[in-house]
């Protein structure tokens, strides 16, 4: 049974809280299914990256495994031990349907694009150079699948948290209003009727007092009437 006070007042605050909360689960229901729908584009760009970075690192490592096939482990180490060039990546951040997901933007010390080559082109073989290349290339992609797998963990506790907002609304909250506005109002009615019961005995009571005392006037004697008259 719920423990409220059945009053017209309580019975008013009900109501404004369940309006309320049916407006909030609504609004609360139209974020989640459009961080769905968000979720879900990043879910598939994420897969579509992670296949294409996969798929480069395999023919990277595969240039790399065929250039140390062909120089020395020294001489590869050395060729990596003075890299010419510079990465900078800068954090940013975009608000989509609340949530703050990453973005990042990266910058490079020089804009040679020779850089990327921290040794001489002669005393390497072909295939290191391709296998750099190549990572180079690669570069880009890896930083946007860095910013879109963040992205999607992020929206993901998101959507998890406005799905039990939603739950706690929809099957807790919302019921209890329901229930509240129920009782209140059937006790409200209980004691209009319990009322309006207790009107009609007093003016049962009433008219039947005032029935008996015209009967009694009736069977006096009408001397007694005048006497009582005067």
């Amino acid at each position: 049974m719920p423990t409220v006070n059945p009053t017209r007042m309580e019975l008013t605050r009900m109501k404004g809280k369940l309006a309320t909360a049916t407006r909030g689960h609504k609004l609360l229901k139209d974020k989640r299914d459009e961080l769905m729908r968000e979720f879900l584009d990043l879910v598939r760009e994420n897969k579509r990256l992670r296949e294409k970075v996969e798929e480069g690192l395999e023919r990277a490592n595969k240039n790399f495994v065929l250039a140390r096939s062909t120089m020395s482990d020294e001489a590869v180490k050395v060729s990596f031990m003075a890299p010419k060039q510079e990465l900078t990546v800068n954090v940013g951040s975009q608000n989509v349907m609340s949530v703050n997901i990453p973005r990042f933007t990266t910058q490079t010390r020089t804009s040679d694009e020779n850089d990327i080559y921290s040794y001489g082109l002669a005393f390497t073989s072909s295939d290191l150079d391709t296998a750099v290349a190549s990572l180079a290339e690669l570069q880009p992609d890896l930083i946007k699948l860095a910013e879109t797998e963040k992205s999607c963990q992020l929206m993901a506790e998101e959507i998890e948290k406005t799905r039990r907002r939603v739950n706690a609304l929809e099957h807790v909250m919302i019921p209890r209003y329901q229930e509240n506005i129920k009782y209140i109002s059937m006790k409200l009615d209980e004691n209009e009727r319990s009322s309006q019961i207790r009107l009609m005995k007093v003016k049962d009571m009433m008219l039947e007092e005032t029935h008996h005392y015209k009967e009694k006037n009736a069977e006096m004697h009408p001397a007694d009437v005048a006497e009582v008259d005067d």
